[in-house]
């Protein structure tokens, strides 16, 4: 089991970060501007975690969060003259919240682990297809280039950062991306993804008829 993180988190409404997967954000907020100063300073790394429903009453304290997010290193950050920053974070695994813990800074730190993928238990050779098959048609309806996805979809990749990748450049749906974000099983992962992508290209040829 891997060891434990003490990481800041930044809570966001919408947002899921998965792991292999590059997430660029403007960070305004003086409490996650100050944040990002400190984890410049320190490690690089950030907890990015989704708010849950009704956070808005809470926002300015301690609004609940999901229990998994995903921790990541800042490998771009741009400090603009407003004293706001443009950061891009590169993935690198799945976390799950253990426990928030006492601060003094004006953002929140917590002690997170890692999660680690569960291998799948059958062939996930055909659900694997099925998703390449479904960009494929999902690139076609939308007018977009063939090779948009190729990064994505490359061959050689374990079948759990496909579904990954895809999911965080595909799929819209933001409750379904976090359920994904915390299915460990990779069979499972990869079934689902197939699932969804097919839906969303089935749902795109229901609008042009």
């Amino acid at each position: 089991m891997a060891a434990p993180l003490v990481v800041p988190i930044f809570p966001l409404p919408d947002v899921t970060f998965f792991p292999h997967t590059l997430l660029p954000l403007h960070v305004f907020e003086a409490r996650y501007r100050v944040m990002v100063g400190d984890a410049m300073a320190r490690n690089r790394k950030l907890v990015i975690v989704r708010l849950r429903a009704g956070y808005e009453a809470a926002y300015a304290g301690k609004p609940a969060v999901h229990e998994v997010g995903g921790v990541g290193e800042i490998v771009s950050c741009d400090r603009l003259a407003t004293g706001r920053y443009n950061i891009v974070l590169r993935g690198e695994d799945r976390v799950r919240i253990v426990q928030e813990l006492p601060s003094d800074t004006l953002y929140r730190i917590v002690r997170a682990r890692p999660l680690v993928d569960a291998a799948p238990a059958g062939d996930v050779a055909p659900a694997l297809a099925r998703i390449r098959a479904g960009c494929r048609s999902l690139l076609g309806a939308l007018g977009r280039p063939a090779d948009l996805l190729d990064t994505a979809l490359a061959e050689g990749q374990p079948p759990g950062v496909i579904a990954d990748r895809v999911t965080a450049t595909v799929l819209p749906d933001v409750d379904l991306r976090q359920a994904l974000l915390e299915t460990l099983d990779v069979g499972t992962r990869v079934a689902r993804v197939a699932d969804a992508v097919e839906a969303l290209v089935r749902e795109l040829e229901r609008g042009r008829e």
